[in-house]
Formats: C-alpha cells, sequence, structure tokens
C-alpha cells in the first residue's frame, strides 16, 4: 500500500499515512481539525543502465529491425551471373 503525506493549510502540521488506493482522501487535521491537503513526491523508481532510452537500441541508421539474410540477397542477379559466367567461356571457346 502507498504512503502519503499530508499538510494541514492552517496549522502547517506535517504527517505521513499508509493508505490503500481505495481509501478516501484525509479532509481534517488530526491536530487542529483544520483543512488537509495532499503533498506531492516524486516517484521512487529509478532506472539505470542502458537499454531505457529510445535511442539505445538502435543503430546508426535509426532502424530496430536487422534485415534476414534472404531477404538482403537477391536471387535475380545471381541467376543472370552464373549464366553470364558460362556464357563467357562459351564466347571465348567460339573466338
Amino acid at each position: 500500500m502507498p504512503t502519503y503525506a499530508y499538510a494541514c493549510k492552517d496549522c502547517s502540521h506535517a504527517f505521513d499515512i499508509v493508505q490503500s488506493f481505495t481509501d478516501s482522501t484525509l479532509t481534517s487535521c488530526p491536530e487542529c481539525q483544520g483543512t488537509l491537503r495532499k503533498k506531492f513526491n516524486s516517484v521512487g523508481v529509478v532506472f539505470k543502465g542502458s537499454g531505457f532510452y529510445r535511442t539505445d537500441s538502435r543503430d546508426s541508421k535509426g532502424s530496430t529491425v536487422s534485415p534476414s539474410p534472404a531477404a538482403s540477397a537477391p536471387a535475380a542477379p545471381a541467376a543472370s551471373s552464373s549464366a553470364a559466367s558460362s556464357a563467357a567461356p562459351a564466347a571465348a571457346a567460339a573466338s
């Protein structure tokens, strides 16, 4: 359960209380029955290390997805290059 900090507007009495999320907010000071206000504090979570920023997982191009080896190698030029290499010896033999 979270701990909430309260301060009285009238007598400046400050205190902390553990309350459930479903509990209603306190409205009267236990010291003087004055009006209370809830104080808000910073969050107690600190993220340390790498991997917490948007740029930590990106390469220099800004892409987070690396291409697969099959997608990066074109299939059609490889077939035509082998046909061209087999045609070259035939042309040399004809000369």
